[in-house]
């Protein structure tokens, strides 16, 4: 029926900051899911789609596993425990420069009784001595029942290509779900804020922890192969936070923009003219309505 098709849907779990974001960009060859230094940066799961002429992997980039501090957070673990259910692989990624700590237990007990074909990768091992991934095998290896270990680094992109054969071999018979071209399921609305909101958190640093909250307002092409029109608003939680996000003279957000637009240009493979506002939204993280607002559905999982 599938004339030897394979397909099917591959969760990539992992503690914040683990390396799950650059992975995915890496095998998609561009950016959808936003990078940052700070953990808790994915906070919709994003479908990656990776096709090649015999197989299509739908990648579900959850958000980081933490406990819970506001509604957003639960909203961000309750995506992560039901991507489990969806998948034909689950892909374990941990970082190679930390120890096993609570966070990867906290995992491996949410995965016990699972039985998904479940990848352990060993992600940044560009960062350490070769002979330190032994060990690192070794601290996992009788956790859980693991149908493979990989070793990776996803920013070089060593052995990603062998951890994609392994994805495959674990599929099953399928259809292809997406047209070979498409990369991602989120509307382009959706992608476009969370490239500003990388940038917001990439220039203001340690100073705005993530109370960033990105919503387009407006997407728009006057006429066939002129610029892109976007506009978007930053929302923060405090006035100070609005200050530090605007800058002096508006300096902050003018870097931002700049950023932001060479991002969405490469996605949308147009020229834009971008305009962003900065909003204060009082403690947003806790209202259920204005997070569904900005995207994150419960429904939708």
């Amino acid at each position: 029926m599938f004339d030897g098709f394979k397909s099917g849907f591959i969760t990539i779990i992992g503690r914040p900051n683990v390396g799950k974001s650059t992975f995915m960009n890496r095998v998609l060859g561009q950016k959808i899911a936003i990078m940052s230094d700070k953990p808790q940066t994915t906070r919709n799961k994003i479908q990656g789609v990776y096709t090649t002429d015999h197989a299509q992997m739908i990648f579900i980039d959850t958000p980081g596993i933490h406990k819970p501090k506001h509604q957003l957070g639960e909203h961000m673990m309750k995506v992560a425990r039901n991507t489990l259910r969806e998948s034909e692989v689950i892909l374990f990624i941990v970082n190679a420069t930390e120890k096993k700590g609570p966070g990867d237990k906290y995992i491996i007990d949410m995965l016990k009784n699972n039985s998904t074909p479940i990848v352990l990768v060993i992600n940044k091992i560009d960062l350490i001595h070769p002979d330190e991934i032994i060990e690192i095998i070794e601290s996992y290896k009788d956790e859980l029942e693991f149908s493979d270990i990989v070793p990776i680094s996803a920013l070089q992109g060593n052995n990603v290509d062998s951890l994609l054969k392994v994805i495959e071999s674990h599929l099953p018979e399928g259809p292809m779900y997406y047209p070979k071209d498409r990369v991602t399921d989120h509307p382009e609305h959706f992608v476009v804020s969370e490239l500003i909101r990388e940038k917001a958190l990439h220039l203001t640093e340690q100073e705005i922890p993530h109370s960033i909250g990105v919503e387009v307002t407006k997407m728009k092409a006057e006429n066939e192969g002129e610029k892109v029109h976007v506009q978007a608003t930053i929302y923060v939680e405090r006035d100070s936070q609005k200050g530090m996000v605007i800058g002096k003279g508006g300096k902050m957000l003018k870097r931002i923009g700049t950023l932001a637009r060479k991002d969405i240009e490469n996605l949308l493979g147009s020229k834009v003219y971008l305009e962003l506002w900065v909003k204060v939204q009082k403690d947003w993280r806790n209202k259920t309505q204005f997070i569904r607002s900005l995207g994150y559905k419960d429904e939708e999982y």
